[in-house]
């Protein structure tokens, strides 16, 4: 043995050691032979790779398995099995009696006498099915019973029969699937074929001092094992929450640092608090099925009192609007949807508010939902921060300065707000930031002052309430650098593992 090689030796772990006779073989032959499991064993590969003693390849395979209903058939026969032993029992019988007997669906029905009359088992005569063949026929089993008995098959050594029988269920639903798995090839080098011929029993080397070792001295004159410093090792992944909840819960920080008191409420609301409370006109193009999710449940509303004085300032108006005009529908306000906003909870807060503690700031960071097409800047869930200021003393200013405060804190610092429109809200403003990812301006939600129409239903008086809600996603994909929004939640675990912490 070469000097070389014997230095190598050296630094060989026990399971380095005990792997290195048999690379070249198959991984599962090495764990069955070295009793390491295919961690252990991958591992070791990769260790004696960056030692040059094997070269590790990957080579993909087509595994085909059987599918839910494979699974099924496997244990109680293919649908033909079970039809040709029933017209094995009644030799002629009508096809609807058939199906009905058989207990099959239309589409086993139809594979079954397909695959029948391909291996002339049966006879189609006026509507009927007519057993035409012997018992011994029956009795045989097809290529694809045979195929689904073999499973699970690499389907890169799969013989002329059984190709045949693959494509036969493959036409079939969830028989069989395939999948794709990757398998290491460990190839030894000249020089790991010389060491595996070794001995490489452990020859009195110390892998670790402990403190026994240390006391009675008995390290001394001994060998270590050489480390290597260099080479890479797995790395390793602690748990930790999903990024979109560590940004969560760093806004309601913020939030609460900014003397705000969180709401709450159930992601099913009735059409009357998330529509109507806040002056959204019934026939209203935001409440169609286009843009909303509706439940087919009603439920009933609260408080008469307020019903009614929303109804009003619907059909007649409040404080000199004209309303709507028409006649508001009690009926379309009991109807349950999946919440568009988190503002609903806004206005829920607004009915329960006692006056005598005025003035109150209020935030709610929740899942909301929109019938929307998904696409890079829009998911039909998502994520909404809300908030409420209720001041006598409150005006446009203080809004802006709240908002351009909750921006900053989450890391902008290009903030543009211009006016807009919103049904519950005047003025009314529009909150976009400068997103340096994408290059450009992104609109991340509304604000403005609720109208008189859905403050004085619900508390009475005209008091100014400072109000806005944003998409909290777009608000965080900088930060993240994630250009298009749906891979928010996509749980790509090797994602996850590198994705970085929130750190504002």
């Amino acid at each position: 043995m070469t000097q070389n090689n014997e230095k190598i030796l050296e630094t060989l772990s026990p399971n380095e050691r005990k792997i290195l006779p048999y690379i070249g073989e198959e991984i599962a032959n090495i764990c069955k032979k070295s009793n390491l499991d295919k961690v252990s064993v991958t591992r070791a590969l990769g260790y004696l790779e960056n030692k040059e003693l094997v070269k590790l390849e990957t080579i993909k395979k087509r595994i085909i398995e059987l599918g839910v209903n494979g699974a099924l058939y496997k244990k109680k026969g293919l649908p033909e099995r079970r039809l040709i032993n029933l017209l094995y029992e009644k030799k002629i019988i009508s096809i609807e009696e058939a199906q009905k007997q058989s207990k099959l669906s239309d589409d086993e029905f139809k594979a079954s006498i397909g695959a029948l009359k391909k291996r002339a088992l049966i006879d189609l005569q006026k509507n009927k099915l007519i057993f035409n063949s012997k018992k011994e026929e029956i009795t045989k089993k097809s290529l694809e019973e045979f195929f689904l008995e073999s499973l699970p098959l690499n389907y890169d050594n799969l013989t002329a029969e059984q190709k045949y029988a693959f494509e036969s269920l493959q036409k079939r639903k969830k028989i069989i699937e395939i999948r794709e798995e990757k398998e290491i090839i460990a190839i030894p080098t000249k020089t790991g074929e010389e060491l595996s011929r070794k001995n490489l029993e452990k020859k009195d080397l110390i892998e670790q001092v402990n403190s026994d070792m240390l006391a009675k001295g008995s390290w001394k004159g001994k060998k270590f094992r050489k480390y290597d410093v260099i080479s890479g090792v797995p790395q390793i992944y602690g748990g930790k929450r999903h990024f979109v909840n560590q940004a969560v819960d760093y806004a309601k920080k913020i939030w609460t640092e900014m003397g705000f008191e969180e709401m709450s409420g159930n992601l099913i609301q009735t059409s009357f608090w998330n529509f109507d409370a806040l002056f959204t006109a019934q026939d209203h193009s935001v409440r169609e099925m286009q843009d909303t999710f509706f439940l087919n449940k009603d439920e009933e509303l609260p408080d008469k009192k307020i019903v009614k004085a929303v109804k009003e300032a619907h059909e007649k108006g409040v404080d000199g609007s004209k309303g709507w005009g028409g006649t508001w529908n009690e009926e379309e306000a009991k109807k349950l949807v999946l919440r568009t906003h988190t503002t609903c909870l806004s206005a829920a807060t607004l009915a329960n508010i006692d006056k005598k503690d005025l003035p109150k700031k209020f935030f709610a960071i929740g899942k909301v939902f929109r019938n929307e097409t998904l696409d890079i800047n829009h998911l039909f869930e998502l994520t909404q921060t809300e908030g409420i200021v209720i001041d006598k003393n409150a005006n446009l200013r203080h809004l802006i300065g709240y908002i351009k405060e909750f921006y900053r804190k989450m890391g902008y610092e290009q903030i543009r707000i211009r006016p807009s429109y919103f049904p519950y809200t005047e003025p009314s403003l529009e909150i976009d930031v400068f997103d340096k990812n994408q290059k450009k301006w992104i609109e991340l939600g509304g604000a403005g002052i609720f109208r008189p129409e859905v403050v004085i239903p619900l508390m009475g008086e005209n008091i100014p309430v400072l109000a806005w809600g944003q998409g909290f996603e777009r608000i965080i994909r900088e930060y993240f650098e994630i250009a298009d929004i749906r891979d928010m939640y996509k749980n790509d675990l090797n994602k996850l593992r590198k994705m970085k912490f929130w750190m504002k």
